[in-house]
C-alpha cells in the first residue's frame, strides 16, 4: 500500500453529496451499471431492475447531503477534496439477495436474520485513481463504523487472486483477501476455489 491510499479522508455516505458519489461510480463500467444494488435486488439484476432504478436505490440508501441520517449504506473516500472511493457496509439483513447464496453460508450455520451482523460488500474506485491501494484504507474504516454503530461482527465474501491470473474489476468488486486481512478480519470459511468468507468479532 502507498503513501497516497494514507491520506483519504474517509467519511459516511450521507455526509457526502451525490455529486460526489455519482462521480466515484462513473456511468460507462461495472459501477456505473450496477449502483451497488447487486446484493439488493432480489432477482436477477439486470433483468429485474432499471439504471435508473438501481441509481435512485443506491441514492436513498446512501442518504447523501443528509449528516442527520440515522443510517447509511457506506463509507466514501476523498483524496486531496476530491471523491474517489466507495465501500458499502451495513446490516447483512439489508441484503436480502445474499440470503440465497451459496458463498456465505456453506459450512456455516449462522442466523440469516441476525441484526448484529453487518456486511461489507461492495467497492468502486474511482477511474483515475485506481491501483493505488485505496481498497485497503476503506477496508479498514469498515470496521470502526460497523462497531460505532452497534454490529456484533462483521463480515466479507472477497475474492482470493492468483498471481498470473487475471480477474476483472468487475469480479474485485466484493474486495480480495488480503485487503481484508489487513484490516484484521479472519477467515471463517472458504466455500468454493475463489471465495472466502471472513469476518471479524467485536463480542
Amino acid at each position: 500500500m502507498d503513501g497516497e491510499a494514507n491520506a483519504l479522508r474517509i467519511v459516511p455516505a450521507n455526509e457526502a453529496s451525490e455529486d460526489d458519489l455519482a462521480a466515484i461510480f462513473g456511468t460507462a463500467d461495472y459501477p456505473g451499471r450496477c449502483q451497488c444494488q447487486r446484493f439488493k435486488v432480489r432477482g436477477w439484476i439486470w433483468r429485474d431492475s432499471t439504471q435508473a432504478e438501481r441509481t435512485g436505490m443506491l441514492r436513498a440508501s446512501a442518504a447523501c447531503g443528509d449528516p442527520d441520517a440515522r443510517s447509511t449504506s457506506g463509507l466514501v473516500g476523498y483524496l486531496d477534496g476530491e471523491p474517489v472511493g466507495w465501500v458499502a457496509v451495513e446490516p447483512r439483513i439489508a441484503y436480502p439477495k445474499l440470503a440465497g447464496l451459496r458463498v456465505p453460508w456453506t459450512g456455516r450455520h449462522e442466523d440469516k436474520a441476525d441484526e448484529g451482523v453487518w456486511s461489507v460488500t461492495c467497492f468502486a474506485v474511482r477511474k483515475g485513481w485506481r491501483g493505488r491501494g485505496l481498497t485497503y484504507e476503506l477496508a479498514a474504516a469498515t470496521v470502526g463504523h460497523a462497531r460505532r454503530h452497534g454490529a456484533t461482527a462483521l463480515e466479507a465474501y472477497p475474492m482470493i487472486t492468483q498471481p498470473g491470473k487475471e480477474i476483472t474489476w468487475g469480479e474485485t468488486h466484493v474486495g480480495v483477501r488480503q485487503v481484508f486481512e489487513a484490516a484484521g478480519f479472519v477467515e471463517v470459511s472458504h466455500p468454493t476455489p475463489r471465495r472466502v468468507v471472513m469476518r471479524v468479532d467485536f463480542t
